[in-house]
């Protein structure tokens, strides 16, 4: 398990733990304002209950939401099991809600074969108790955070991001969970069912060009980044700013 990076140096001001989870080593993260707080789950995963079990423990917190970037079943497969487990509200945006049911709608039959090395129909999924839908530029106050809400469609057509203040730190002005947005040096792939390549160019062009360079990108695969340096060094966002 790792954690972030974000600089922590008030003493849990903000407490972000993360660790990828199963076989797509997808980012999950716990959310908080310091231990023994509430806290919310970003994204959990295929083997991810476990983990976020383990963060809960160490830093004595109590889950009260789950927030997904998106429905793919790599971000969500631990969605109800994780909410049930804590009694948490579950938060999708309305295209994507119909995959926390029917995940391998979102990937191709030849996908859902190689990847979970089982025949359709093997899995069962289920919505969890509580389900509540996101919308595009509204925020949501939650364990003490508030969380700015981006619908970023593309990679899926319900994908959204989550932006927090990162309070009182000169460096870093907010935290960006990115779902598959936006990668360090790379953006999300748009060849899955619902997914569209010119749609993820308006969501990188209106959502993350605007975005202050301070902002720190915690993506859904692979390391932390910061907008500004994807802003210089990304070849995706450098095509946008340069057409």
């Amino acid at each position: 398990m790792r954690r972030c990076t974000v600089p922590l140096d008030r003493v849990f001001l903000v407490l972000i733990a993360a660790f990828p989870a199963g076989p797509w080593g997808t980012n999950c993260y716990v959310a908080a304002t310091g231990p023994g707080t509430e806290c919310v789950v970003i994204d959990p995963g295929k083997d991810a209950a476990s983990g976020v079990a383990e963060i809960v423990r160490e830093q004595r917190l109590k889950p009260v939401a789950v927030l997904l970037t998106h429905g793919h079943v790599d971000h969500m497969w631990s969605v109800t099991p994780v909410s049930k487990t804590y009694d948490a509200t579950a938060w999708i945006h309305p295209s994507d809600r119909h995959l926390l049911a029917d995940p391998l709608a979102g990937i191709s039959p030849e996908s859902a074969q190689m990847l979970l090395g089982m025949p359709p129909g093997t899995y069962d999924f289920v919505e969890p108790d509580d389900v509540r839908e996101l919308s595009d530029e509204a925020s949501i106050d939650l364990a003490g955070m508030s969380f700015r809400i981006d619908h970023a469609p593309g990679h899926t057509e319900g994908s959204v991001t989550f932006r927090t203040p990162y309070p009182d730190h000169a460096e870093v002005s907010d935290v960006l969970f990115s779902g598959d947005l936006l990668f360090a040096g790379s953006i999300g792939r748009t060849d899955l069912p619902g997914g569209d390549h010119a749609t993820m160019l308006q969501s990188l062009t209106t959502k993350v060009l605007p975005l202050a360079d301070d902002i720190v990108v915690l993506p859904g695969h692979g390391e932390q980044t910061s907008i500004g340096r994807e802003r210089a060094t990304n070849p995706f966002l450098q095509d946008l700013i340069t057409t």
